[in-house]
Formats: C-alpha cells, structure tokens, sequence
C-alpha cells in the first residue's frame, strides 16, 4: 500500500498536504484579531461576528461531504482544483460584502471552497501510506498544520493594523492562488482503476458502508469532539484575552500563536507512542482534566496567567488527538477512503460551527470552560470504550 518517492517529491507532497490541511485554521483563525472591531464596523453584535466562523465551518463541514465522494470517483487532482477556485472566488465576495449579512454568506461559500483542500490532505496520505507510516505522515503533516495557526494569527493582527480587516481576505486570496500553483506538479495520488464505477450516488454509498463499522463510528465521535474543544477555545480566545483580560490584538496573536505551537508539538510527540489507540487515550483524559480546571479556575482566581497556563497544558494534550485518531478513523474506514476523509473533516467542523456560538450566551468564560469540559469527557469516555456496537 505504501507508495515509494523520490526526497524531493516526498518533501513537496509533505509540504503540499500541510498547507491543504492548514486551509482550516487560516479561514478560521487569520481574521480572529479583528472579531472585537469588526463588530464596530459592521455596526452589529459580537454573535452576528461569531456567525461569520460558524458559517465558514459549516461551509467546511458540508464542503467535505460533497468533495470526499467525489473525489473517490474523479480522482484527488481535479476535485482539488475546483474547490480551490471556489475558495478564490467566495474570498473576493467577503472582500466586497456591503454588510455582515452578505459577509457571512460568502464565509460560508469560501469555508465550502477550502474543504477541498482539507479532505484532499487526508484522502492523498491515506491513498500513498498505511498502518504506522499513514500515522507518521499525518503527524508530519500535522506539525506543519500547527505552524499554520502560529502564523495566521500573528500576521492577521499586523496586515489588520496596516491595511485592515479587508487585507486579511487579500492575502487569503494570494494563498489560494499559490495552492492552485502547487496543483500543477501535484501527481494524482489515485489511479483510474481503482476509483468507484458508476454513478456520483454509487460513490456516496460509501458513506453507507464506513458507517456501519463501529471503530470507525467511535473515532469520528472523538474526532468530532476534540474539535469541539478547539473551537470552543478559538471562538472566544480574542473576547476573553482582549476584552475581558485587556490586552492588545497583537499581545493575543502571540498568545493564539505561542498555544498553537504547543498544539503541534503534541502533533509531533504523537508518535513516540507505539499504538494510537494509548495516544488517543492518554490524549483525551489530560485535556479533560485541564478543561475541568479552567472551570473550577473560574470560580476562585481571576487571572490571564492561570488561564493561559492551563489552556497551554489543555491543548498539548488535544494536538496528540489529531494524528492518533485520524490515522485510526481513517485506516478503519480505508473502503472508501474520499468517503472516511469526508466524515472526519465533516463532523470536526460540524462540531466546530455547533459550539462557536454557544460561547456567547451568558458569561463567555463559564459558557466557554463548560462546553470544554463536556466535549473533553465525551472524547475521554469513548476512548475507554473497547467494543462499541
């Protein structure tokens, strides 16, 4: 199953998948320094704001179900193009948008454009590698990932103060065009042969058949999950650190950037250990019990360095998750791997959009700490589970 390369190509496909991978956190994560003003400027409130990154995770969430099928009857290559113009385009209209309304729909269509990317980097890794080395690949790509929200952040705090929020959707623009670039000497990673005969609906089938095997279902809910955490903490990282704590959008860009980097070390230390399945165990139990003490942290200590000391701690356990649990998701549902890629992305971002507006009912902090500390359980819980039905 394991496909053999020349170094530089390897190094190409690790970079190229990393970057497709990354398309997540930069449309989520690029433009969180500007959430606070851009309220200001479209003269509306904080949740209208949040819908703009639930709407883009919906799109992403949808966009994989669409994309991950079709990929498995078209091939990896052609889906990744269309997908990628989409993205380019919807990016433009954000530029453009008159008003917050029109801005989140076009949030939504740049979201469902950059899902291609996304559910392209697993389905490719999948298609050239298995076992271990499908796990070693995805942590590599993973670490490359963590660097994506270091920067993203950072750099969208400095071109908001120079060109404003508008320049944040530019330099999306420019990225998509790259990765458009990078398709050309991009070699498609599934051959005719072995994609679904038939119909588009014969390829969806495959979602059917990967559903009905119950290790793929558990890892899907544990993927799903740890999103949950992650966005639970992106949605209302800016809000808490600036608004409540008081510190500048640069001084939260390397704060999102110094955690981010935590959470791909977690990626990268991932592999140290010999099965997935202790990874993902060991995973999730840290991150449920640092989320349960931000909660009770809440109630006995206001302060930024007890907050970020724990969320730091909290999200070096959830970056072990993603390497772990998407090779062991992914190599349970290798009968349709477009299909398996698809419900992965989907559901992470499903869970993402569900949970960044629950944030913002009531206290930010104590809506934040709860849904953090449920969706950790819930992932912990499953782990411990040896034979679901």
């Amino acid at each position: 199953m394991t496909q053999k390369f020349g170094k530089r190509y390897f190094i190409f496909l690790l970079v190229f998948l990393g970057a497709l991978s990354a398309f997540g956190p930069f449309i989520t994560d690029f433009y969180l320094p500007t959430l606070p003003a851009m309220a200001d400027i479209f003269n509306t409130s904080a949740s209208m704001v949040q819908l703009g990154l639930t709407a883009s995770l919906l799109g992403i969430a949808l966009g994989q179900i669409f994309f991950g099928p079709l990929s498995d009857k078209y091939g990896r290559l052609p889906i990744m193009v269309w997908s990628l113009v989409l993205f380019a385009l919807s990016t433009v209209g954000c530029i453009y948008s008159p008003n917050i309304e029109i801005f989140d729909i076009f949030r939504f269509l740049q979201g469902l454009g950059g899902a291609g990317g996304i559910v392209m980097s697993r389905s490719v890794a999948t298609d050239c590698y298995s076992g271990r080395e499908l796990a070693k690949v995805l942590a590599i790509v993973g670490a490359i990932n963590g660097i994506a929200p270091v920067v993203a952040p950072v750099t969208g705090g400095m071109v908001a103060r120079s060109l404003g929020w508008q320049g944040i959707f530019w330099v999306l623009f420019i990225i998509g065009i790259v990765l458009m670039i990078m398709c050309i000497p991009f070699r498609e990673s599934l051959p005719k042969g072995k994609r679904v005969k038939g119909s588009a609906w014969k390829a969806a089938h495959g979602f059917v058949d990967i559903f009905k095997i119950p290790e793929f279902r558990r890892y899907v809910a544990v993927f799903g999950l740890s999103y949950g955490v992650l966005f639970a903490y992106i949605s209302s990282a800016s809000f808490i650190v600036q608004d409540h704590f008081g510190y500048s959008e640069i001084q939260f860009s390397l704060t999102f950037g110094t955690n981010a980097t935590i959470i791909a070390i977690g990626s990268g230390l991932a592999m140290k250990f010999k099965k997935m399945e202790n990874a993902a165990l060991f995973s999730t139990i840290g991150m449920a019990v640092f989320a349960m003490l931000l909660l009770i942290s809440r109630y006995f200590v206001d302060s930024f360095f007890v907050y970020e000391g724990l969320t730091l701690l909290m999200l070096f356990f959830l970056g072990f998750i993603f390497p772990s649990v998407t090779a062991l998701g992914m190599e349970s549902g290798r009968k349709a791997v477009g299909a398996a890629s698809a419900v992965l992305g989907a559901i992470g971002f499903a869970f993402g959009g569900l949970v960044s507006p629950l944030v913002g009912i009531g206290d930010l902090m104590q809506s934040t700490y709860i849904i953090l500390v449920a969706c950790s359980l819930g992932a912990t819980l499953l782990c411990l589970q040896k034979n679901p039905s």
